[in-house]
């Protein structure tokens, strides 16, 4: 129904679908089934169903020069000092949650019959469960996977997310979990204030500014990668630099407002011209395999977590807000803090959530290159 000539009618679906997407993430069912499934699933059915095109210009831009915008905006605030001052003992469980990810990611691996892709899937997998969704796409990006291959993997994966935020949410009220931890309850002392903290203000000169930075960063990383011909790992190379901005002049990023939510917007239009590129014929085959291998990791994830942090004198309401911000990112980590009356194990759970998105990139592409 619309041409790929029509650039502008189809920047308007992009737009339209993220749009969508933000406002499902509002929702109560936001919380179970993410704005980013929705705007997945929606681009397909649009041009698998031929009211959009497969391929467009606008499609090339978005992924040529937006995704690569998005990395430094999302990680601006990723303070390593403040990160590991603020998350207290809930960190040395992440670190335990990360690790289990990633062998889960490798046990599976050798487990379930991945084709040709499989030592990606396993990179995008470890990196998208202990970060998030930015450094899903960063490591299919430094691994060079396909649309098609990238959309099936986060497609099947979205499920498992779901499955997994369901056993986070239920694992604490599970009897023989809070025998085998023999919890004693404590006092909930040392909350942070629960007071809502204000929606960031959309300043101009902040974001403009935070938008030129983010340029810079990507074409001096493009520069540098190009130059030592390694130019599949400006991804990688633009995180870095964003990490040395963000921890040596912290003060300066933590002032700036907007930032973040821009980044999810680039975000969410890529998500929208992933979907809309993908052949669903194509995509059904490997999507239940990767499901199962996901499952697995999920499974390994919580099971190696809740007995090593158990071992190790743990609580179960640490070892849940850990796992979760492993999993599932800071945002839902909090809600998850909120939701049990674990009000001090908010701000441990975001910091440990956005140390993921710091760290996860490099061990996605560390997986895939030992598993290639």
């Amino acid at each position: 129904m619309i041409s790929a000539e029509n650039t502008m009618a189809v920047c308007a679906v992009i737009f339209a679908l993220a749009w969508f997407g933000f406002w499902v993430d509002t929702l109560a069912i936001g919380r179970k089934i993410s704005g980013v499934v929705c705007v997945l699933v929606g681009a397909m059915l649009l041009s698998n169903f031929s009211l959009i095109p497969f391929k467009s210009a606008a499609y090339d831009f978005v992924g040529a020069n937006l995704v690569p915008l998005a990395i430094p905006l999302l990680l601006f605030k990723s303070d390593l000092r403040k990160i590991f001052k603020e998350s207290g003992r809930v960190m040395l469980i992440f670190f335990i949650a990360g690790a289990a990810t990633a062998i889960g990611a490798v046990i599976g691996f050798y487990l379930f019959d991945l084709g040709d892709i499989g030592p990606k899937v396993a990179g995008v997998y470890t990196g998208g469960f202990v970060g998030g969704a930015v450094n899903f796409l960063a490591v299919s990006q430094v691994v060079q996977m396909s649309e098609t291959e990238f959309s099936t993997a986060i497609s099947a994966s979205s499920i498992v997310s779901i499955l997994a935020l369901t056993l986070l949410l239920a694992i604490p009220s599970l009897a023989f979990v809070q025998r085998f931890f023999r919890e004693k309850q404590e006092a909930d002392s040392g909350q942070i204030d629960s007071t809502e903290h204000p929606a960031a203000k959309l300043k101009l000169s902040h974001l403009s500014g935070a938008i030129a930075l983010s340029f810079a960063i990507c074409a001096l990383a493009k520069y540098i990668s190009v130059l030592s011909g390694y130019e599949q790992y400006t991804f990688l190379v633009i995180t870095v630099i964003t990490l040395f901005i963000a921890n040596v002049f912290p003060k300066q990023m933590a002032a700036v407002e907007g930032e973040y939510e821009c980044g999810l917007l680039l975000m969410y239009l890529f998500f929208a011209v992933v979907g809309a590129g993908t052949d669903m014929s194509v995509f059904l085959g490997i999507a239940i395999t990767l499901f199962f291998y996901g499952m697995f990791i999920i499974v390994f994830h919580l099971c190696s977590t809740l007995f090593v942090a158990r071992k190790l004198g743990f609580r179960l309401d640490e070892t849940v807000v850990a796992s979760g911000a492993a999993l599932v990112g800071p945002a839902v980590t909090a809600a998850i803090a909120t939701s049990k009356n674990w009000r001090h194990l908010v701000t441990p759970g975001i910091m440990c959530g956005i140390f993921g998105y710091a760290i996860a990139t490099f061990i996605g592409v560390a997986i895939s290159q030992l598993l290639s």
